[in-house]
């Protein structure tokens, strides 16, 4: 089944889990434009159209972001903090995408605003379902905010 396209930031540095993260996507029939940044502060300098990123066309606003917890320059959970913070970002929702369990990281991450939590499932075929549904569940049922996908 394909589904309609809206903007998906990927906020990853491990290039095995972009891929891994990327062909799941497109083995669950995800036809949505993904950008990736490796760390967050490039997710940042994307939201907030700085540098290489001055360029609504090539660098659409997301309509969602998938973003990782451990990341290099800013860690997820101050990216997630930055954007539910500002009024031009928050209403964007952010689903934390990671392979940690821990509790006090998920409480954190909801304490920070983040719409959803998927701990990276260990095998493919699991991974590959997870991204149907959750690029299904946001992408297609949810009815986003209005501000979502303009410009901070």
């Amino acid at each position: 089944m394909m589904v309609n396209a809206c903007t998906i930031l990927l906020v990853e540095d491990n290039p095995d889990h972009v891929l891994l993260t990327l062909e799941g996507l497109k083995r669950g029939g995800v036809i949505n434009v993904v950008k990736v940044v490796n760390d967050g502060q490039e997710a940042l300098d994307y939201l907030y159209r700085r540098d290489k990123f001055d360029d609504d066309e090539a660098y659409p606003m997301p309509a969602l972001i998938l973003l990782d917890i451990k990341l290099p320059k800013k860690s997820g959970m101050e990216v997630l903090k930055v954007i539910k913070e500002d009024e031009n970002l928050k209403n964007i929702p952010v689903i934390m995408l990671t392979t940690s369990k821990n509790e006090e990281e998920i409480a954190r991450s909801y304490s920070y605003g983040a719409n959803s939590y998927i701990t990276k499932p260990v095998t493919f075929k699991e991974f590959t379902a997870t991204m149907k549904e959750m690029q299904f569940y946001w992408c297609v049922t949810n009815t986003l905010p209005p501000q979502t996908g303009t410009r901070a």
